[in-house]
């Protein structure tokens, strides 16, 4: 049976070691800048968008070595977002993998400083990491800004953020979904695939169990603050609604906010295993994404 724990362990140290080399010291001047990247870099994520970079050249068919540069980019780029989500301006949380928050712990300019360097690290590294045929050599850094950019992340942000105390709607939501946290899984996997020179069929595959993984990874995410505590998540609970945010399960409600979670999953497995490689790490990646408590 394959072990799910056992793999993203031994993948989280991978990324964990790439990080550590590729990332400014803390020493760098400004040192207090460097100190802020990597206090949020290094707080204790789950790794989630990188491990599925390397597991999507996995199930393509090949080493995931080539896959390395882009995963820590993904997860740089990732943790921008979740400094500047976390800022007054925006959601205003004070807690984050239950460590307080890089604004908390540095200051409002320098967490946001720390954000755009990290966006630019990210970039920076791609552009040193060029995608191989019949990928044009820039594919990696396209596909890491379409999105991260208005029509991807940044979109889904504004959207969650003016959709705060209105009417709840069922394509909004959907939106917002899609563009704020789908399409950052989808990348993942399309750029661990295209560092193995997924076919386009292969990379039409991989997109869609990104989006399905990503979709239900959002609704779990809304599950969980309906449903649990703060101490378990690391971060505030209960938020979505005091905020009347446009969460799936404002619109749904708890039951069917389970049951899409689900049949999304479903889908995502079905997609995982009509790839040609290794496709265990996917499905159960998946499968783990949907049992999470925090």
């Amino acid at each position: 049976m394959f072990d799910i724990c056992s793999y993203l362990e031994g993948r989280a140290k991978l990324i964990q070691a790439a990080l550590e080399t590729q990332m400014p010291p803390e020493s760098t001047r400004p040192a207090v800048l460097h100190k802020a990247m990597r206090y949020s870099i290094f707080a204790g994520g789950k790794r989630l968008r990188p491990i599925l970079c390397l597991a999507a050249a996995e199930a393509v068919g090949g080493d995931p070595a080539p896959a390395i540069i882009p995963a820590i980019a993904l997860e740089a780029l990732h943790t921008y977002t979740l400094i500047h989500d976390d800022l007054p301006a925006m959601d205003n949380d004070s807690l984050r993998r239950g460590k307080p928050t890089c604004h908390m712990v540095f200051g409002e300019a320098t967490a946001i400083l720390a954000g755009d360097a990290l966006l630019t690290l990210a970039f920076e590294w791609l552009a040193q990491t060029q995608a191989p045929p019949p990928y044009p050599p820039n594919q990696l850094a396209r596909e890491l800004a379409g999105a991260a950019g208005s029509q991807g992340v940044i979109g889904g942000q504004v959207e969650d953020l003016s959709a705060e105390g209105q009417p709840v709607s069922d394509e909004r939501v959907l939106y917002i979904h899609r563009h704020k946290t789908a399409a950052l899984l989808r990348a993942s996997v399309r750029m661990g695939g295209i560092m193995l020179g997924a076919s386009p069929s292969e990379l039409e595959t991989l997109s869609r169990y990104g989006e399905n993984v990503g979709l239900a990874f959002q609704i779990i995410d809304d599950i969980l603050n309906e449903t649990s505590s703060a101490k378990v998540l690391g971060k505030a609970a209960n938020t979505d609604r005091q905020r009347e945010k446009m969460t799936y399960v404002a619109v749904h409600g708890l039951e069917v906010a389970r049951n899409r979670a689900d049949q999304l999953t479903q889908e995502a497995v079905r997609k995982a295993q009509s790839m040609p490689g290794s496709t265990e790490p996917l499905i159960a990646i998946a499968q783990s994404m949907r049992r999470r408590t925090h």
